[in-house]
């Protein structure tokens, strides 16, 4: 079965890779000494593209990439949320920097010094890379608590300036956090201004995405239309109870938002999220679990609200103890999470945090998860229109050239899977498992998953921009 990431029905026939390109796709004859793979029963697909991850410092130490391959990716979006792991050398990192690895993996003092890292020794997936404004940040500026000057907002210009220059797709920002919590919306927009003239990328961790969340929003489409750019809404989400089902709202703003500029979402299909350990998440959350605390190892994988009477502290007392620390929310509702994935702009984001010891379980089964759960149990997507969100989707709206497609001539990412036994395995209490059903993973025409391990080939690019063709966001808001 030959889906091609567009959308359209899939048909059985055969595909021929000559090298890192695809050289044919339907009926091919084999000629004297090529190789042949018998896929009967199974399918095959472009190689899926996590369009948000926290995979910058996890590329450089752990290039096979298993969590991302197992699971069919091939190619990460890097630098979300405002953190990314260049421009900056330090060892004292303010939380949620420190959710990108260890502060050694900290030592580029230019972006493209890490892209040149992961050129010299590539990892087995192909990289997208943003600039973090909280990086940006926290290179500038002594005090994060209070709004840039002009001299700091001219300094993280040159430095976003330079990132472009040196291959980012655009900058991620995090105004949710706090080293970024008082940024200003002027801040925002001196900043973004490189962003002009280069069919980039704004990425958005929304200052809000509880009650205030749509003013928040509307922050971020002005910010793309002052800097002539994309906005990507970051892991779409309703939090606490009081804000389900308000995603009829945000949606049909970001329908009327997209016929007047290019917009689109990333979602991953759990209800619940993680990152740092924070109050205002705890008492949003109808449950906390612990992923690490530096403080009380022993705490990961229990619960927070176990934790409170086991110790008998308050829930601010158990915070001091236990920070610094990440944690896992259980404060969405599946139906807002069902309804993001059904709307025609969300492509498919893990938002994993590879460095957490017990991290959530999409970073080993978003995607596997996606097939079983929205397209095969529920019936939410096709299958054709699953593999589209996860491939052709993401590589129009990154405008990443030759990807996403299978086609003559474009770059042989390839995910073969089952589609009838394709399942994520991780779950919230075990999530370090591999997906099933992900039988063979090819990047840039090299095999990099066989279905239970990797081979060892490490063929990853460090992608470049493109512009996207101008039809491509009226086709998405149809």
């Amino acid at each position: 079965m030959v889906i091609d990431g567009t959308g359209q029905r899939a048909f059985s026939g055969d595909l021929a890779v000559d090298g890192e390109r695809i050289a044919q796709v339907g009926a091919v004859k084999a000629q004297a000494g090529d190789t042949v793979i018998d896929l009967q029963g199974l399918a095959i697909a472009p190689g899926f593209i996590d369009s948000h991850t926290h995979d910058d410092g996890y590329l450089l130490v752990h290039r096979d990439m298993v969590p991302k391959v197992s699971q069919g990716i091939t190619t990460v979006v890097t630098g979300n949320c405002g953190i990314s792991l260049a421009p900056l050398v330090q060892q004292s990192l303010p939380q949620p920097l420190d959710l990108l690895g260890p502060p050694e993996l900290f030592r580029f003092g230019r972006f493209g010094e890490w892209l040149q890292a992961l050129q010299a020794q590539p990892a087995a997936v192909n990289v997208v890379p943003l600039v973090g404004h909280t990086t940006l940040r926290v290179k500038v500026m002594g005090d994060h608590q209070r709004e840039a000057t002009d001299d700091e907002c001219a300094q993280m210009r040159d430095l976003l300036t330079e990132a472009l220059d040196e291959g980012a797709f655009g900058i991620s920002t995090g105004t949710f956090y706090p080293p970024a919590r008082h940024a200003s919306t002027r801040e925002l927009l001196e900043v973004c201004q490189p962003l002009r003239g280069r069919q980039a990328v704004y990425a958005t961790h929304l200052r809000d995405e509880a009650d205030d969340i749509v003013p928040a929003m509307q922050e971020a489409l002005a910010v793309g239309r002052e800097a002539d750019c994309r906005v990507v809404f970051s892991h779409h989400k309703l939090a606490g109870e009081r804000n389900h089902g308000r995603s009829e709202e945000t949606l049909a703003l970001i329908r009327e938002a997209s016929s007047k500029q290019p917009v689109c979402v990333d979602c991953h299909p759990y209800p619940a999220t993680s990152t740092m350990l924070r109050l205002d998440r705890v008492r949003l959350a109808s449950r906390t679990m612990i992923t690490w605390s530096s403080a009380c190892p022993e705490a990961k994988g229990r619960d927070f609200a176990d934790l409170q009477k086991e110790w008998d502290l308050d829930d601010e007392a158990l915070l001091t103890r236990l920070s610094p620390a990440g944690a896992i929310y259980f404060l969405m509702d599946q139906d807002d999470v069902d309804r993001i994935f059904a709307f025609p702009l969300t492509m498919v984001g893990s938002d994993g945090l590879p460095f957490d010891p017990h991290p959530h379980p999409r970073q080993w089964g978003t995607f596997t998860r996606v097939l079983r759960r929205m397209v095969r149990e529920c019936g939410l997507l096709s299958l054709e229109e699953g593999i589209h969100r996860m491939t052709g989707l993401a590589a129009e709206q990154y405008g990443l050239a030759q990807r996403g497609r299978l086609a003559p001539g474009w770059f042989a990412d390839l995910v073969v899977f089952d589609p009838q036994r394709v399942t994520d395995k991780a779950t919230f209490e075990a999530p370090v498992q591999a997906s099933q059903g992900i039988e063979q993973v090819w990047v840039n025409g090299r095999q990099v998953w066989d279905g239970h391990q990797p081979t060892g080939a490490r063929p990853g690019q460090v992608l470049r921009r493109t512009e996207p063709q101008e039809k491509t966001q009226k086709e998405c808001v149809q």
